[in-house]
Parts: C-alpha cells; structure tokens; sequence
C-alpha cells in the first residue's frame, strides 16, 4: 500500500475503525505506522494522528453544510436574537460581531450610545453604512430594533438632571436609555433573547498616566467599561432563554503594561475579566447561560483613536506577534459568533485572545538591543 493509500485509510471516518480491534488490524497499524515515521523522518509527512475514540455526539445544533459544496460544522443561529450594546458606527468590533452573528442567521437588536445615536441612524437610513452591510448571501444586515442606551446608568433615576436636560437625552428620555429600561424595551417589543453582547468601554482621561488619574475619571472608566456588563447581566440575564450566551470585550492592558493605556482603562479591563469568571458562575447557575470575553488586539477604529496612539500599537503588534499580518474586526467578529453558538456549549468563564498570539510573547523581536544582538551574531559568524 502506498503512503498515499495509507494516508487515505487514516483520513476516512472512524466509524470505519471503531472497535479498532475488529475493523483495523494490528499488521495494518504496525505498517502505517513505520510508514509514517519513515516519512517524518525525511520530513515529507503531513498525516495528522487521530485519536481511535473521540465523542461524536454534539449538543451542539449545527448543519452539516459549510456553504461551500463541502462538509463540516457551520454555525446555526437560526431564529435566535440577539441584544448587542454598544455599536456606534459600522468600524468597530461591535458591528462586526452583529453582522457575523447575522450571517449565522440571528435576529440583531442594538443599544447605541445616547450621543451617537442621531448620527448613527441617519447614516444608516441615508445608506451610508449599506456597503458595511452586504451579507455573503447578497441580502443586507437588518436591525429589528435601534434602542438608546446609556449602560452608566442602571435605572431612571440613577440620571442626573443635567444630563436629563441635555437635548439629546432628552430626546431618548421618552423611550428610555437606562440600563433597567433598555432590557424592559427588549421585553417588551422582541420577549425574550439568546445572546448578550457588550461592547462598551470608556475612559474620559484614557490619555492620562496612572498616577495622574483622578478618582473620578478612574470610577467613570469603571463604570462604563465594567461595572456596565454586571449591570447588563443583571436587567438582560432574566430575558435570556436557557443555554443563552453573553460575551464583553477585553484587552490585553489587563494584564501586561501598556504605557499609554492610563485613565483606569488598564484596571477597568482587569475588573471585566474578573467578574466574567464570577459572572460566568452565577448567571450560569441562576439563568443556565454562559459568560465569555475576547481579548483583542488593536483594531484603527474611530473609538480606538481616542487613545491617541493606537497606529502605533497597530504596527507593534505587526512587527512582534507570532503571525505577522493586520487584525480585522471580522476575526473578532467570527470568533464571537462561535463563542455565542451551541458549538461552545462547554465553554465560559474564559478569556479567548483574539490578536495575532501577541499576548503569548515575552519579548518583542524588533526590540533595537535584540536587533542589534543578532546583527553582531551574524557578523561573527
């Protein structure tokens, strides 16, 4: 048998294999085996070992079409609805979580930022985000409904009256842009949903070192970039049906130092993923969902140049990830929908990074003393 023939035999279905000791002879491994180390030997093998038992019993509900002419596990949103706070424009990773998610086939709500919300409608009714919106099935991402929504306030009365006052809030102030009143709007108009998205973060003295934060631009980064999604599982988690699924987003400033990244942002992000763990224990128990947040690597987009150096960080991580090419928000956005799909039915309470594997470096390779150390070594040598 050739190696090509042998490679066929380990690629076929296990079901052709399984018990091994009544379809696959020991003469049979024996052969493949030292046929495949012979080739790995000369480096020319590319035969991947399967396990001889493996579960095949998903509860996952997916279709066994990749929309391609092949086979394999698509992810099947199919009638579920989803509640995704805080798109603003169609750049940014919240958009493109919304329309992975609509490929997929859910239904997508959205909560936008008070002050956003007149620009983003208007951009959206007077088609300006319509190339932004093309599906691959040539139909276009549809929103059921657009709420206000300010996630730093839980309830109406939480509002202080100068906000109340300012023209914009007061335009939203009918509907109602408070956390409690946003999820009693969802009840109300869509009953209940399966997905929670929280893609909110905000740091007023974000371009501020550490110690030169004040206390209230640290609890105000707190308070919109963290506390938020304890808020949104608070007022959303009773509207999730069983096996619902919420995902917020992370950064890696969490946990490494990134000078630049100041105004609390750092802490609130830390915070987040802190209480995605204790979050993802409670509202597992008590509403039978799961809790997960994506690390992500820098993304340009209009919210991230707030930061004031975020090209920079961009080209960094470029130059020292693992895989040196440019993040796109669609990878985030991809690998939400899979987080929020019955595929990941096992998973929660987890960090999923999402930027090139710069997260698992410990040095950067275009550091000028690393640059230099192999210069010299390839002048010596």
């Amino acid at each position: 048998m050739s190696l090509l023939q042998k490679s066929s035999v380990l690629r076929a279905p296990l079901s052709k294999f399984e018990p091994c000791s009544d379809r696959l002879s020991s003469k049979l491994r024996t052969s493949v085996r030292h046929t495949c180390e012979s080739a790995v030997s000369s480096r020319r093998c590319t035969l991947r070992t399967l396990p001889l038992r493996t579960r095949r019993n998903f509860s996952a509900s997916a279709s066994s079409s990749n929309g391609a002419g092949g086979t394999g596990l698509r992810i099947d949103l199919t009638g579920k609805k989803a509640f995704i706070a805080g798109v603003a424009d169609d750049q940014g990773f919240g958009w493109a979580i919304a329309k992975a998610l609509a490929e997929a086939g859910a239904e997508i709500s959205l909560g936008v930022w008070v002050p956003a919300l007149s620009i983003f409608e208007t951009s959206y009714k007077r088609g300006k985000f319509d190339k932004s919106r093309q599906l691959s099935n040539g139909s276009m991402l549809e929103f059921v409904h657009i709420y206000p929504m300010d996630a730093v306030f839980d309830r109406a009365s939480d509002v202080p009256e100068d906000v109340r006052n300012n023209k914009r809030y007061a335009a939203a102030a009918e509907k109602g842009f408070a956390v409690e009143e946003v999820a009693r709007n969802v009840k109300n108009d869509i009953g209940n949903i399966d997905i929670i998205v929280h893609s909110l973060a905000n740091g007023p003295e974000v371009k501020k070192p550490l110690l030169e934060t004040s206390r209230q631009g640290y609890l105000a980064a707190m308070s919109a970039s963290s506390y938020s999604y304890v808020s949104m599982l608070q007022h959303f988690g009773p509207l999730l049906n069983p096996n619902g699924s919420a995902v917020s987003l992370t950064y890696i400033a969490s946990e490494r130092t990134i000078p630049g990244y100041g105004g609390g942002m750092s802490s609130a992000k830390a915070a987040l993923e802190s209480d995605t763990r204790v979050l993802a224990y409670e509202a597992g128990r008590k509403y039978q969902a799961r809790v997960n947040v994506i690390s992500a690597g820098p993304l340009g987009s209009r919210a991230a140049k707030a930061i004031g150096f975020i090209d920079d960080m961009i080209k960094y991580s470029y130059e020292n990830g693992p895989i040196q090419k440019e993040l796109h928000a669609e990878e985030i956005g991809n690998a939400a929908a899979f987080l929020l799909s019955p595929l990941a039915s096992s998973i929660t309470g987890t960090i999923i990074y999402c930027d090139n594997g710069l997260h698992s470096m410990g040095l950067a390779p275009d550091s000028q003393i690393l640059i230099n150390s192999r210069e010299t070594a390839a002048q010596a040598a």
